[in-house]
């Protein structure tokens, strides 16, 4: 077995061999320092210290994998949501298009309408202008009428 005087230079093994040769102050030097011998711990401890060792690692292990496991299954249901909404919008999305399709079709059905409308409204435009053309001459007339009383 070493010894903490074995381990030490030869000058530390003199003091240590003589307590009353070394100086008082040298006791409580904080240069010197001790060694203890390593020991391998007992067969017994040995297998203590794996099977602890094992036990640990496995609930490390079977935490990790749960808790990727419970990822996956978070991954999946929002899947699982990501589709139905996905559904829901496909099924908005048919009935926008068939609602369009419907007012297209009405919409072509009162085009023979809208198109009797303007021509109605462009004959409307051009009745206008002729009561205002007539108008503006039976002004025209009212003041020759009135030039010509005055003569």
């Amino acid at each position: 077995m070493a010894t903490a005087a074995a381990a030490a230079p030869p000058e530390e093994e003199a003091a240590a061999a003589a307590p009353e040769a070394r100086p008082p102050a040298a006791k409580q030097d904080p240069v010197i320092e001790t060694a203890e011998e390593a020991t391998e711990p007992a067969e017994a401890d040995i297998n203590e210290l794996c099977k602890d060792m094992f036990n640990k690692m496995a609930i490390y292990l079977t935490g990790e994998l749960t808790a990727t496991s419970e990822d996956y299954r978070l991954l999946e249901n929002m899947n699982k949501l990501t589709s139905l909404k996905y559904l829901e919008m496909k099924d908005i999305a048919i009935n926008i298009s068939r609602n369009l399709k419907d007012l297209n079709q009405k919409y072509a059905g009162l085009q023979p309408y809208l198109d009797q409308i303007n021509l109605i409204e462009e004959q409307v435009a051009a009745l206008e202008q002729a009561a205002y053309k007539l108008d503006a001459y039976s002004k025209k007339l009212e003041a020759k009428y009135k030039k010509l009383e005055k003569r």
